[in-house]
């Protein structure tokens, strides 16, 4: 029988993308980060995200790597947003910074404690007691919103008609958009999609995709984070864990059905968790036919960065 063909026209005129990076902590990981959007802005996402580091503890690179994605490349930043470790006053000033560097989108999560991800969530004297809340201020602001979502349950959500409700709640405050966690298991993601359904949400709920670079890595944060890990997944990178080679090439294949097979039925909108490393990623978008536009003649990287952003800034 011959192989299914990749669906290259149809994906490459309705996919649309957005990738999420993180703010380096060296200068190293800030070269890494930087080659990576270069080799991906040409893929025109719709717009890139940047997390926050638990309890706000990076809140100043976040901003600083926003503000350098503004004005030394083309794409859209998504500034991520949290809840934890600042009153409902100081959270409104980072947003009033965000649109003063001219951003536009922001994401908009609980966020996890600094004592841990399994720590229960216990609001800031002053701060936001849901995400919903957060979700109001923002939109009252004029920023879009996106928000997360668990397709498997949140691991501290009692059920996932729980997070149904917890989302239902985030979209009435008015956000537009969730970006799932990510699921190995398409069918997780499908179910969810009729749960949601049944109750109403009609915005758009992204699949979040993680390449797997490293597969006992992925299958730690995995646990943490309410992902399973089908023993499928895991069989495929046995033994392979002093062939890094060979673990790159099983991982853009088991990445390619995951994607091919969304798109199939119907998907238009992937969101890549990057890990600020571009090479998967943009193997994966081109096997669904999106294809690098020209590079724009720009002004060298170096010559367009901000000054130094001051921490009083936010």
């Amino acid at each position: 029988m011959a192989a299914k063909p990749i669906p290259l026209s149809r994906a490459g005129a309705q996919v649309q993308v957005s990738f999420e990076f993180f703010p380096p902590k060296t200068a190293e990981m800030e070269t890494a980060l930087w080659d990576a959007a270069t080799r991906l802005e040409p893929l025109s996402p719709a717009f890139v995200s940047v997390t926050y580091g638990a309890g706000g503890s990076t809140r100043e690179r976040t901003h600083a790597l926003v503000e350098r994605i503004i004005g030394a490349t083309t794409m859209k930043p998504a500034a991520h947003l949290t809840c934890v470790g600042a009153s409902c006053e100081e959270i409104r000033q980072t947003l009033h910074a965000y649109r003063a560097a001219g951003v536009r989108h922001v994401v908009a999560l609980r966020g996890d404690p600094p004592t841990g991800f399994d720590a229960p969530y216990e609001a800031a004297p002053n701060g936001y007691r849901s995400t919903a809340e957060l979700v109001a201020d923002a939109t009252k602001m004029g920023f879009e919103v996106s928000v997360g979502t668990y397709p498997e349950r949140h691991p501290q959500s009692p059920t996932l008609l729980h997070d149904i409700e917890i989302l239902k709640r985030k979209v009435d405050a008015g956000a537009t958009r969730a970006i799932t966690q990510f699921f190995f298991d398409n069918s997780v993601y499908f179910r969810f999609l009729d749960v949601a359904a049944a109750a109403g949400l009609d915005v758009p709920i992204v699949p979040g995709i993680f390449p797997v670079q490293n597969f006992k890595q992925t299958a730690n944060f995995a646990r943490r984070a309410g992902a399973s890990v089908p023993q499928w997944l895991a069989d495929r990178f046995e033994g392979l864990e002093d062939d890094p080679a060979t673990r790159r090439l099983v991982a853009a294949a088991v990445c390619a059905e995951q994607v091919i097979d969304l798109i199939d039925h119907g998907v238009d909108e992937l969101h890549f968790y990057t890990m600020n490393r571009a090479d998967l990623v943009f193997a994966i978008c081109h096997l669904v036919g999106l294809r690098a536009r020209a590079a724009p003649v720009t002004v060298p990287r170096m010559e367009r960065e901000p000054p130094p952003l001051a921490a009083s800034a936010l």
